[in-house]
């Protein structure tokens, strides 16, 4: 895989250009993408930025993801084949901003539901992705970018990242801006991202939302809420033990 973080050191150091930096990624992507098939759109001749804290580094889009230079399908080509947004999605505004090139947009499962993609695992080809962020997983895995955009409304970006062996985080509801993405819950949809490991995702999130203290080198302990109300109904034989025992790990 790809590290961000360490493009990005290279880069800081002298050692590796934007230029070089992103042409890692279209080299990988012309190598892997036949086998794995994590994009359905590939940006033509893209340039790395040379400026912003994420210059050169190479991301994909969930193509549920408004994008001004590149179709937004849905993963339902045959209702939105071609469909071209006017305007980029906020997310995709700030990761420019950041200097991050956009490559193309990664395979969704239909309408981020449950129709399977033909993206294939990068760790066990006759396994699955996961979903519905199954091709910004996927590409990560197979090292072809450094980081992916996914979105969330009940498992869609947690699951491909634990089934693909990467680095996601679904962060705090709206820390991304959710507005230009196919609607799934206005209450619940969350943009997350793919990358190799924890500081890559710490890296990428903190220049994407311009606070720093999302890459603190040393992080407090996280806090946890746990729903105990009727509703929620008892938990599975053998899960209340280790649901205790997480928790005192955690305090």
């Amino acid at each position: 895989m790809i590290s961000l973080a360490d493009q990005l050191r290279r880069i800081e150091q002298g050692k590796l250009t934007p230029e070089a930096a992103l042409a890692e990624s279209l080299a990988a992507i012309d190598k892997h993408e036949g086998t794995i098939k994590a994009f359905v759109n590939r940006t033509n001749n893209p340039k790395a930025q040379t400026k912003g804290p994420l210059r050169g580094i190479a991301v994909g889009i969930k193509d549920i993801v408004d994008t001004a230079d590149l179709p937004t399908e849905m993963g339902a080509p045959s209702i939105y084949k071609g469909n071209q947004p006017r305007a980029d999605a906020p997310v995709v505004m700030l990761l420019k901003e950041a200097g991050a090139t956009v490559v193309g947009k990664t395979t969704t499962t239909a309408f981020a539901a449950n129709d399977p993609t033909p993206t294939l695992n990068p760790r066990n080809l006759g396994h699955t992705p996961g979903g519905s962020s199954s091709g910004s997983a996927a590409a990560v895995a197979a090292g072809m970018i450094p980081l992916a955009v996914g979105t969330q409304t009940g498992g869609s970006v947690i699951r491909p990242a634990s089934f693909c062996g990467v680095t996601a985080i679904k962060p705090s509801y709206r820390l991304l801006p959710p507005v230009g993405i196919k609607c799934f819950s206005w209450t619940l949809d969350t943009i997350g991202l793919f990358a190799a490991h924890v500081e890559d995702v710490a890296v990428a999130l903190a220049a994407v939302t311009g606070r720093s203290e999302l890459n603190a080198p040393e992080m407090k302990s996280p806090r946890i809420g746990v729903v105990v109300q009727d509703f929620a109904g008892p938990a599975e034989t053998g899960r209340a033990p280790r649901q205790r025992r997480a928790l005192r790990c955690a305090n």
